[in-house]
């Protein structure tokens, strides 16, 4: 029998792949140094934990309403109104299983066929697949890294057409660490409610900013562009929260109402327990968020300096999330073991055969001759993981 030929088309997701073959090797007995991770590299905060230990045992295990608990809505509201001087009411948010499944949700309840969704590139990888199960086209931004990988207005306007359904950004963005200015979201904002396009504005990394950036959600500048916005967000990153799986969308009554729909008829709602332990994190858990910035800081400190040590190798300074993008177009074409060292993919199998260190091809993000590298784990790991990756460019011909 004939398999779906729009599932068929569907890509498996590379950095899991990575994270995946890096994790077995290291069950295995290997000494892998993993620079492919998403997530932090620290536990829950207790308070987050204890908040779902009294859920459980206060019994509540059973279904919510799909579009998740009142209690976490409105606490979400009122993150919101906090944090992104957004005013919603909970009939205008959706909680999801995890970010990932809002922003699926989101493009399955606005795209027809053959609608198109402008992606800046480099993206995310799941962007460009989940609109295509949409039944969508991607479209390509290709940004540029001497522009520290932003948007450039008039690229912008020239791919709009009457195709167009929406614009996805990432600020701060995977796998990049670009940050949005205001005036450039400003600029954006203008764009998108003259052509009158949607905007799924992805937000999971809001808190991890650095060098006194500040993260503005373009939902925030003005009536016009809120109502064609649909906002991301989740717990995963901020709160140490990847396995809980808990993301939420906020967005006109309309829209979240359909997506709700499509949620109802696919997972129903998202964990009972992780919610009330969400409850918890959004309320009290800010201290935990400045002690993970100022961590994740250092951290990419020392991994920019040490990238831009190591001949061949480059990166800019990200200003949010947690990973740099290496610049490698000096090492390709080189030669490993009589090979030839082509594209970011064989420099990271060649990588990790070599040296166990696991990195992520840039190709995986739209962004061939670079490699991601997250900096979402210990200062002990970088060190030893570009001492490993001079080590591997030194032996190359």
């Amino acid at each position: 029998m004939e398999l779906s030929k729009k599932a068929l088309e569907i890509k498996s997701s590379v950095t899991l792949e990575i994270d995946a073959k890096a994790k077995k090797m290291k069950a295995e007995g290997c000494d892998v140094v993993g620079f492919g991770a998403g997530e932090p590299d620290f536990n829950t905060p207790d308070i987050i934990v204890e908040a779902a230990k009294k859920a459980l045992d206060n019994h509540y295990t059973r279904y919510t309403p799909v579009m998740g608990i009142l209690e976490l809505r409105q606490a979400i509201c009122q993150k919101l109104q906090r944090d992104n001087g957004l005013t919603y009411n909970p009939n205008q948010i959706l909680v999801s299983n995890g970010a990932k499944h809002s922003i699926y949700n989101a493009l399955q309840a606005i795209l027809n066929p053959e609608d198109e969704v402008i992606i800046p590139s480099p993206y995310w990888v799941s962007y460009p697949e989940m609109v295509k199960l949409g039944g969508g086209k991607p479209v390509f931004l290709e940004t540029r890294e001497e522009n520290n990988f932003s948007i450039e207005i008039e690229q912008l306007k020239s791919l709009i057409n009457k195709k167009t359904k929406a614009l996805i950004i990432n600020s701060p963005g995977n796998p990049t660490g670009c940050v949005y200015s205001k005036e450039l979201l400003s600029e954006i904002a203008e764009v998108v409610v003259e052509n009158n396009i949607f905007v799924i504005s992805d937000e999971i990394y809001e808190k991890l900013v650095y060098d006194g950036e500040t993260h503005v959600s373009i939902a925030s500048l003005g009536d016009d562009i809120k109502a064609l916005t649909i906002v991301i967000n989740g717990m995963s990153k901020t709160y140490a929260m990847t396995g809980w799986r808990i993301g939420y969308a906020a967005a006109k009554e309309e829209v979240i109402a359909v997506m709700k729909n499509i949620q109802s008829h696919s997972t129903s709602n998202a964990n009972s327990i992780a919610q009330y332990a969400s409850i918890a994190a959004l309320e009290c858990a800010e201290q935990t968020i400045n002690d993970a910035v100022d961590m994740f800081n250092t951290r990419r400190k020392i991994l920019v300096e040490q990238i831009n040590n190591i001949p061949g190798l480059s990166c800019i300074v990200p200003k949010g999330a947690f990973y740099i993008m290496v610049n490698i177009k000096d090492i390709l074409g080189t030669k490993y073991k009589g090979s030839i060292i082509k594209d970011s993919l064989t420099f990271c199998d060649a990588l990790l055969e070599d040296q166990m260190v696991a990195a992520v091809p840039g190709v995986a993000f739209g962004a061939e001759g670079y490699l991601r590298l997250s900096y979402a784990t210990s200062i002990d790991n970088i060190n030893k993981g570009i001492e490993r990756i001079a080590a591997f460019i030194a032996k190359l011909e």
